[in-house]
């Protein structure tokens, strides 16, 4: 059965792995015989490549799969179990620490952990990986760093840089570095042949760059301008005046190998000036980036804003960008050591405050416009968007926390309120919030936005004293008349009733947004909350009717907009209602559309509670068959949430019942069948199977 489990995320290969034969099957072994290789080296030396490669081969091994965690983009440690689990795809509705998630949702498997570029993290990779470790007996971690993570049982292995023609040889004698020169070039430049070329200067080259594979790709793209024998010429210049050469930021950057230094000054030192200091203005980016934000962000009377898509190609054609084509359109991502090395350039300039300010402010923007177009017919555009720059709003957080002046975090963490609750960060939007508001600044709407966003991701969280706490605070914190305030104020409390079980009191909290629900004031994520409060209330009392009123009103509301978020929250429940009720057709119809729109913004915990309802619908209609497979899609899917079936005791309750129910209708064997073909299959294929549609004959028993 573990086989069958998701293989993992490891990205497709886009160049070809030259050489490198023996160390594959070096670090296989060692992976085989420790639970924790790092891969240590030089920057550029191939770390990343050698473990991603090795991780591939290694895949079938693994039942849990091969996970890639990237942690170039992340500068707080303290979030590295959120970067993890974000990598396995996996959400956690709780307020218990990250970690403890993580153990219990690996607990069992077979899993292959790949984190990579730990270096500037070491500290927390080192504590996150020994306790994974000692929690979880089938967890493998391969890891890459230029230090190692001191962790007891790590089996370190330095990887070297390619072999290069001995001295006095040509490039007739080969060897992986030319052979790595050679296929680099030819993708740029079609039927390229090294043996055209000065093949004593092809070796010199291959030699000075001491087989770094990143400074011999720099190398090969500048072939299309310069002769072999020219390159190796400028490199020997390069090298001969590196150590007093003002642009090579070197006594404040990283400690890179001295080819490695050389050859990154050496290609900086023929790009124009101006993708020059373009390459130093986008280090300011995490992770990949658009060229609207580079314009926004890095244009100004030095570089002017209808010029950077040139420059950006010109820098992408000279390897010192690369170029991602995805659905949402053209992004960028630097390299670590040319990020690094750009980062120095734009220090040694004096710009790296501003440019980081700049930075904040753009992604401050794009969160209020967010903010705005989020409960409208723009959601799932503005969903793709804000994950797409999740590595980026991360670094302006850390830029705008980094202030003295607490204003600026406090906004945008606030602001970002749509985004932690509907794009699934409830966690790591707490963490964020709780660092802005500890640094204290006057009562008013700042304040008052970012206490009203951490009380609702507590809600979400199910931690109903925070609730209580921040609905208290924000009442504190509005100015006089401050009606957003007061909205929010009522649906926290009415939250927490509904958390508690403290019926009267979400009743009480929720009805002034029922009351004002068409008075034609801006809709909000609290008045939609405050009615799937009401609706929740009055089904748990068995008031169907009035429930089905006000999810009415609510999905008239959501569809005046074009919203989906909230309206699914409100289908789901709608559907709850209609079980209870006894109409069954109705609660699959809008149990099947909430599920629709819950795997299109990837809600897994609404996802996982519309299969349940899905298949509480199925067992009630006699579909024993139909029922158990989704009962086993329900259990896969809250696998991969973090907390089974939610903990919530009348879910719970329903859901036992239906599996006995089903049980007793099929026989353990069938219902084991059943059970496990909705288990092992893909969640998206399992999905698709509780989409389809019911027909004729919902009450037959198959």
């Amino acid at each position: 059965m573990a086989g069958k489990w998701q293989a993992g995320n490891l990205p497709a290969e886009l160049t070809s792995l030259i050489g490198r034969r023996s160390e594959l099957d070096q670090v296989r072994r060692a992976c085989r015989r420790s639970r924790l290789v790092t891969l240590t080296g030089v920057g550029g030396v191939g770390k990343s490549r050698l473990a991603l490669r090795v991780a591939a081969g290694l895949r079938p091994e693994f039942g849990g799969g091969a996970w890639l965690v990237q942690l170039s983009p992340l500068d707080d440690g303290t979030l590295l179990p959120h970067a993890i689990a974000e990598a396995l795809r996996l959400t956690d509705q709780t307020t218990r620490p990250m970690v403890e998630v993580l153990a219990e949702h690996l607990l069992g498997k077979e899993v292959l952990l790949v984190l990579d570029t730990c270096e500037h993290l070491v500290d927390a990779c080192a504590r996150t990986v020994e306790t994974l470790l000692d929690a979880v007996p089938g967890l493998t971690v391969l890891a890459t760093s230029r230090r190692p993570l001191e962790v007891r049982g790590e089996l370190v292995i330095v990887v070297e840089p390619l072999p290069v023609p001995p001295e006095g040889t040509t490039a007739l004698a080969a060897g992986d570095a030319v052979d790595l020169l050679a296929e680099r070039a030819a993708e740029t430049m079609p039927g390229f042949d090294l043996a055209d070329h000065d093949q004593e200067a092809v070796a010199r080259l291959c030699r000075r760059l001491e087989g770094i594979p990143l400074a011999i790709e720099l190398a090969a793209a500048r072939l299309r301008e310069l002769p072999v024998q020219h390159l190796a010429d400028r490199l020997d210049d390069r090298f001969a005046t590196l150590a007093t050469d003002p642009e090579s930021a070197s006594e404040t950057g990283p400690p890179w190998h001295q080819a490695l230094r050389t050859a990154i000054g050496w290609s900086h030192e023929l790009c124009e000036p101006a993708e020059r200091l373009l390459w130093a203005r986008v280090s300011v980016f995490a992770g990949d980036f658009d060229a609207g934000a580079v314009r926004q962000v890095c244009a100004d009377d030095l570089l002017a804003e209808a010029d950077i898509g040139q420059l950006l190609d010109a820098l992408a054609d000279e390897s010192v960008l690369t170029w991602l084509p995805t659905g949402a359109g053209e992004r960028y991502r630097m390299l670590d050591t040319l990020r690094e090395y750009g980062a120095g350039w734009l220090r040694s300039l004096g710009e790296e405050d501003r440019f980081k300010q700049r930075h904040r402010e753009h992604y401050l923007s794009l969160a209020t416009r967010g903010a705005a177009g989020w409960l409208g017919p723009g959601q799932t555009s503005w969903y793709d968007r804000m994950i797409g720059e999740h590595d980026n709003l991360r670094a302006a957080l850390e830029v705008a926390l980094a202030a003295k002046d607490g204003l600026p975090s406090l906004e945008l963490a606030g602001t970002l309120a749509f985004f932690w609750y509907g794009c699934g960060y409830a966690k790591e939007g707490r963490h964020y919030l709780r660092q802005a508001i500890d640094l204290g600044t006057r009562p008013g709407p700042a304040l008052v936005q970012a206490l009203w966003a951490d009380g609702l991701l507590a809600a979400t969280l199910g931690d109903a004293d925070a609730v209580e706490n921040r609905a208290t605070q924000c009442e504190r914190a509005a100015l006089p008349g401050d009606a957003y305030a007061a909205r929010c104020v009522k649906t926290l409390r009415a939250s927490a009733g509904v958390i508690r079980g403290d019926l009267l009191q979400a009743m009480a909290e929720s009805e002034s947004a029922y009351l004002t629900r068409w008075d034609g004031s801006d809709l909000t994520i609290a008045n939609l909350l405050a009615l799937i409060c009401r609706a929740h209330v009055f089904i748990v009392e068995g008031r169907i009717d009035e429930a089905v009123d006000v999810l009415e009103d609510l999905r008239a509301l959501c569809d005046q907009r074009g919203e989906q978020h909230m309206r699914s929250h409100g289908d789901l429940l709608r559907g709850q209602a209609e079980l209870a009720g006894g109409r069954l057709d109705a609660a699959v119809g809008f149990g099947q559309e909430a599920l629709r729109t819950k795997q299109r913004l990837h809600d897994s915990f609404g996802i996982g509670l519309t299969v349940d309802l899905l298949a509480l619908a199925a067992g009630a209609a006699g579909r024993a068959v139909r029922a158990a497979r989704l009962l086993g899609l329900a259990e896969r899917i809250w696998s991969t949430h973090g907390q089974a079936r939610a903990n919530v005791p009348a879910w719970i309750a329903a859901r036992q019942a239906c599996e006995e129910q089903a049980r007793e209708t099929l026989g353990d064997n069938a219902y084991h069948v059943a059970y496990h073909t909705g288990f092992d299959s893909d969640i998206d294929a399992g999905i698709a199977f509780a989409l389809e549609p019911e027909g004729e004959g919902l009450h037959n028993g198959t």
